[in-house]
C-alpha cells in the first residue's frame, strides 16, 4: 500500500472514529500530496517525493513546538507533539543517536574522511545515506562529531 491509499484509509478510518486531531493531521498531508500533484511540475508520485512531504510536515511541527514553548504556549505545543506522532507513524523508523554514530563512523572510514577539513566530502554521502531515517540537523551534528574525534 503507498502513502495516498494508506492516507486515504486513515482518513476514513479517522472520519469513523471521531478522532479530530488524528483528522485534522491526515487532511493537512493529504492537503501536501495534493498540491504536489497539480503543482505541474511533470515529476511523478515516487517514494522519495513521498518521504519529502512528509518530511517537511514533520519539520513543521518541530518548528512550531519550538516557537510555541519559547511563547510560553505549553498547550499548543501538546498539540503539535501529538500530530506529530501521528505524522512519524508514516515516515521509517528513526535510527538512534547511536545508531547514527555508528552508522556515521563506517560511512566516514569507507569513503577515508578524517579530518574537519574532510567535511565537505562525507556531509552529502551521510545526508543522502539518512535521509528520512534522521533528522538533518541532527547528521550534520554527528557528521562533525565524528570528524572532530580523529
Amino acid at each position: 500500500m503507498n502513502l495516498i491509499e494508506k492516507i486515504n484509509f486513515d482518513l476514513k478510518e479517522a472520519m469513523k472514529s471521531g478522532d479530530k486531531l488524528r483528522l485534522q493531521t491526515i487532511r493537512s498531508i493529504r492537503a501536501s500530496i495534493l498540491e504536489f500533484e497539480k503543482s505541474g511540475s511533470g515529476k511523478d508520485m515516487t517514494a522519495e517525493v513521498e518521504l519529502d512531504i512528509l518530511n517537511k510536515a514533520a519539520k513543521k511541527r518541530k518548528d512550531s513546538i519550538e516557537q510555541f514553548r519559547n511563547a510560553g504556549r505549553e498547550e499548543l505545543a501538546q498539540k503539535e507533539e501529538e500530530e506529530l506522532k501521528i505524522i512519524s507513524g508514516y515516515l521509517p523508523k528513526q535510527l538512534s543517536r547511536e545508531e547514527l554514530i555508528e552508522e556515521i563512523k563506517l560511512l566516514a572510514q569507507q569513503i577515508n574522511a578524517k579530518t574537519s577539513s574532510d567535511f565537505a566530502m562525507l556531509m552529502p554521502v551521510a545526508a543522502k545515506t539518512f535521509k528520512g531515517k534522521a533528522d538533518g540537523k541532527l547528521v550534520k551534528d554527528i557528521v562533525e562529531l565524528v570528524l572532530n574525534d580523529n
